[in-house]
């Protein structure tokens, strides 16, 4: 494969981690710290955290859906020596188990990636998500929660 190859796998393997709930593989594209903006979404400031912070977050914000589908798609990559960029647009559904009501939410918009090589292997170290726009039900998002929530109780 090429860098940019390597590069966009990277991303996509986030996405195909985080929607089959691979927490443990999330880890491998991952820096041991990632700059992470939600801002455009309202998820509060701009913030570093650590790898494992990150993905308790996820596991916990996302972990209770009954599935997510996160699509990354028009890849624009510029690689300079051991950095990264790649930006890309983003289709991503959730689903929550709803009897009654509207069981999804789907945002859209553009992610930008700043990537690292570390021996040999990409990882993201900064994501910036800029949503375009929204439907459905956010609060499923505080439904998935509670369910996430219940489910690490009873284990």
């Amino acid at each position: 494969m090429s860098t940019r190859d390597d590069v966009i796998e990277t991303t996509v393997r986030m996405c195909w981690y985080t929607d089959l709930r691979a927490w443990d593989r999330l880890g491998e594209v991952m820096a041991e710290k990632v700059a992470l903006d939600y801002s455009s979404f309202g998820a509060g400031a701009p913030a570093e955290v650590s790898r494992a912070d990150l993905i308790a977050s996820w596991r916990s914000l996302l972990g209770g859906m009954k599935a997510t589908q996160h699509i990354l798609t028009n890849h624009l990559v510029t690689v300079e020596g051991d950095q990264a960029i790649c930006t890309a647009h983003f289709h991503a559904t959730h689903v929550v188990d709803l009897a009654l009501g509207d069981n999804t939410y789907t945002l859209g918009g553009r992610y930008r990636f700043g990537l690292r090589l570390v021996e040999d292997a990409w990882q993201i170290e900064s994501i910036v998500m800029t949503a375009l726009w929204a439907s459905g039900n956010r609060e499923i998002f505080a439904i998935a929660q509670a369910a996430q929530a219940e489910q690490d109780e009873h284990h």
